[in-house]
């Protein structure tokens, strides 16, 4: 009896950690970063070919949004993008798009073309810088506090309701604190 017992108590707990699976959004997947320094890096701008770093940017909220030219949800996600620079709802902070394993004429010719919401762009040529923040897609966006810290992660595009509801709140609360 004991044989048959324990088959069946082993395909119910496979069933229990199925359904938990299935409830949860596979888009957020939680980031080992968060809460950690943002990584270290120096990369050149798209355009200008200066070079900038996270510790440029020291004493600023900003969100750091790897996208491409060749990624289709990128596209769905660039006009919430313009939209929320345009609104001037939140000037001081600022948007740095990490241009990601593109080809730079390709990535100028996408920002010509559909607007640039970045207040910089940098490129990543090669994706080290990708790695080493975790992307395993774009467009990926990660809120980073004045002190240099990763508060959020966002996987996917960002949409009006992810933008109102959960980045900009965020943005509001770290843009208060202290530097």
């Amino acid at each position: 009896m004991k044989r048959f017992l324990i088959p069946i108590v082993l395909f119910i707990v496979l069933i229990g950690f199925l359904a938990v699976g299935l409830k949860r959004d596979p888009r957020d997947v939680p980031s080992p970063l968060v809460g950690k320094p943002a990584p270290a890096f120096s990369l050149p701008m798209l355009v200008g070919g200066q070079s900038l770093s996270p510790q440029d940017m020291r004493g600023k909220v900003w969100l750091f949004n790897v996208w491409a030219s060749w990624c289709v949800s990128c596209r769905d996600e660039h006009p919430v993008l313009v939209k929320f620079v345009k609104s001037g709802k939140m000037p001081e902070i600022l948007i740095v798009g990490l241009n990601y394993k593109d080809q730079t004429d390709d990535a100028k010719a996408w920002l010509a073309r559909f607007g640039n919401p970045y207040t910089l762009s940098l490129v990543d040529a090669d994706g080290r810088v990708g790695i080493d923040y975790g992307v395993y897609g774009v467009p990926e966006t990660y809120v980073i506090d004045k002190r240099g810290v990763i508060r959020m992660k966002h996987t996917g595009p960002i949409t009006e309701e992810s933008l109102t509801s959960r980045i900009m709140p965020l943005l509001a609360t770290l843009e208060a604190e202290p530097r």
